[in-house]
């Protein structure tokens, strides 16, 4: 089943501690929000699985209309619904990043600005030293336990996010915890800079590819490390079209590949999950196709996503706009 009490935090980071790399250390933060309740949020930096070392995505400017959504800064704990169209994360249906870019980063090793601890603290000291920063920290609640003492920061009571990583494609033990619109995740508004930065993780034992309703591993999925080699991409969409509704909407696909890919039984899904066949028809190496919408396919001008899934129905490719992009008239948003 899926994790329980999942949702995201809104606070200020006030404390960090780092706890090595021995046992099953964390990375934790010390928050507090704007009611004076304090939480820690403890972030994994080791797996209880082989290979221990653990993925991480750190987007120094990211741009999602997942921001639009969020909970007022400082607002504290927020329940999250497991689903599209709200504030929850979800790694693959959500299109938050593209996952060939995660790299693998130890837990804490001598030295500095080599380990995952070190690339926490390069963000959370900044946050830390500017209160005018907004730390939103995603996963499973734990506590609040009135008569425990918080175990690492010694607040009463003890509260607080764990869980703040990639919860579907598990193995083991730990599938019980999969499901979709549940993942964990870092985000820090720098309110000054008009910029977000978004910190992911997830284990290298993890699937990417997973069931829309379970979060469960499909068995002919590779791990997430090993994900990416699909022959199409989304390379562009015309979200607002000039001129009267109704709007030609358009996605452009490029084959990147070196063979013609037939275009029969491949589907393009919008943020809602509205699917959209596409033609049957050839794309020769190296060229691109512009798709019309339609079908229940629609390109919100607010920001959304795009998915693409090939004839199997794994999600192989995904991008998403934000409202700035998507209210430009006229516009073709490259991606």
């Amino acid at each position: 089943m899926p994790i329980d009490f999942y949702g995201v935090l809104a606070g200020r980071a006030v404390d960090r501690r780092r706890e090595g790399s021995t046992g099953t250390p964390h990375y934790q933060i010390h928050l507090t929000d704007n009611a004076g309740t304090h939480y820690r949020a403890a972030v994994n930096v080791l797996s209880q699985q082989s290979p221990p070392e653990l993925l991480y995505l750190a987007d120094d400017d990211f741009r999602h209309p997942l921001t639009q959504l969020l909970p007022a800064a400082g607002s504290g704990w927020t329940t999250l619904p497991s689903r599209s169209g709200s504030a929850s994360l979800d790694y693959i249906r959500g299109n938050m990043f593209v996952p060939s870019s995660m790299r693998v980063l130890p837990a804490d090793l001598p030295g500095a600005n080599n380990d995952l601890a070190d690339l926490l603290d390069h963000y959370v000291q900044r946050a830390i030293a500017d209160p005018t920063m907004e730390v939103y920290a995603f996963g499973q609640r734990f506590g609040p336990e009135p008569s425990v003492p918080d175990e690492v920061f010694h607040f009463l009571p003890g509260n607080g996010v764990h869980d703040m990583h990639m919860n579907q494609g598990n193995s083991g033990r730990f599938r019980v915890d999969d499901g979709v619109w549940q993942d964990g995740g870092l985000l820090i508004h720098l309110p000054a800079e008009t910029r977000w930065v978004a910190i992911f993780l997830a284990f290298q034992s993890q699937s990417w590819h997973t069931d829309d309703t379970t979060g469960h591993t499909i068995p002919t999925a590779a791990p997430v490390s090993g994900a990416g080699a699909a022959p199409l991409r989304i390379v562009a969409a015309l979200v607002k079209p000039a001129g009267p509704a109704p709007e030609a909407e358009s996605v452009t696909l490029l084959n990147a590949s070196p063979a013609p890919v037939e275009l029969a039984g491949w589907q393009l899904a919008d943020q809602q999950g509205h699917r959209l066949p596409l033609p049957a028809q050839q794309v020769a190496p190296g060229a691109t196709v512009a798709v019309p919408g339609g079908n229940g396919f629609q390109l919100a001008d607010l920001g959304g996503t795009i998915t693409l899934l090939d004839p199997a129905g794994i999600n192989v490719h995904g991008v998403s706009y934000t409202g700035e992009q998507g209210r430009r008239e006229g516009w073709t948003i490259a991606f």
